[in-house]
């Protein structure tokens, strides 16, 4: 019997990829360094929204989709929050509506003009507070108005309208199905 290894055929063997062009790309941006497990940019079919480092509190650079090439270190910032920013999301239901969570126990939602930002915003439309821990994800609901889903590291999960749930876990992804009020949490032991 022969003890010869026995090598498996990759599926992947013959592909390979090819790198955008630089015409094509987003450069010299600060993305954040917080340390939280979720997505630190977000976009729609009218703009990118990207967290970036900023000193004094936290802000998220928000773009025009068709923007490419160098970012300038001057662009506007959307720059309300006291501590950083550790999550961002559009709203489904109208593309200049964005909501971001922080460290600073805040979520607020912004309402970002047709044409982007010219100058930096600091005041956001609605400020929702009631987290005592740092809030880290947020959901829109994907057919109902104005449900927004918050989660902090106090095994806490709240809804923006009038139903609030508290788990006895510490939620760490949430996310929406379909369009029923369905909705799968990932919760952990702490």
């Amino acid at each position: 019997m022969s003890m010869r290894g026995v090598v498996r055929q990759s599926k992947f063997r013959h592909v390979f990829a090819q790198a955008w062009k630089a015409e094509h790309c987003l450069d010299d941006v600060r993305v954040s360094r917080v340390t939280w497990d979720g997505p630190l940019c977000a976009a729609n079919p009218k703009f990118i929204a990207v967290v970036i480092e900023a000193g004094g509190g936290g802000a998220f650079l928000v773009l025009p989709l068709a923007k490419s090439g160098r970012v300038d270190q001057n662009t506007p910032t959307v720059c309300g929050h006291a501590a950083p920013v550790l999550d961002v999301q559009w709203c489904p239901h109208d593309d200049n509506v964005i909501a971001s969570a922080s460290e600073d126990c805040t979520v607020k939602i912004w309402q970002i003009p047709d044409g982007g930002l010219t100058s930096p915003m600091s005041e956001a439309v609605v400020t929702l507070e009631g987290h005592s821990k740092r809030v880290g994800i947020l959901a829109w609901h994907p057919s109902a108005l104005n449900i927004l889903l918050t989660a902090g590291k106090l095994f806490l999960c709240k809804y923006t309208d009038r139903y609030s749930t508290i788990h006895k876990f510490g939620v760490r992804f949430s996310k929406y199905f379909g369009k029923r009020s369905l909705m799968l949490t990932k919760a952990v032991f702490i």
